[in-house]
């Protein structure tokens, strides 16, 4: 696989309307300290149960070391949505390195709750 390829194990992966709209609540969530960057953070959101929803990257190179966290969010019961770009990914994440994974994670009381419900909704219309 090349760089920047969409591996088919990325399912399911979001059109370029709904990454617009999870880029933009990847970076506000980063605003309102509700994010957490990495596979291994977004791993212990979910193990924490902290998580609201999981987004992934699909150009990851080797994809396989994404690969737990979809079973994890299944038994966790947490929505998770792939997207093309991990370069894209990182920068919603206001970092400048690729990101692979991240995991927008809850607070009570929170602004972005409504986007998040609705970003879930979304996610769910891909799996069917």
């Amino acid at each position: 696989m090349s760089e920047g390829e969409v591996n088919p194990k990325a399912y399911p992966l979001a059109d370029p309307k709904l990454t617009k709209d999870i880029l933009d609540l990847v970076n506000q969530a980063l605003n309102y300290r509700q994010l957490r960057k990495g596979a291994n953070e977004a791993t212990k959101t979910l193990n924490r149960g902290k998580s609201e929803v999981i987004i992934m990257a699909a150009d990851t190179q080797p994809i396989e070391i994404l690969m737990h966290l979809p079973l994890l969010c299944e038994d966790k019961n947490v929505p998770y949505v792939f997207i093309r770009s991990k370069q894209a990914l990182g920068r919603a994440c206001g970092v400048t390195r690729p990101v692979i994974a991240a995991s927008i994670t809850v607070s009570e009381g929170s602004q972005l709750k409504q986007q998040i419900i609705t970003l879930k909704q979304n996610i769910d219309k891909l799996f069917t």
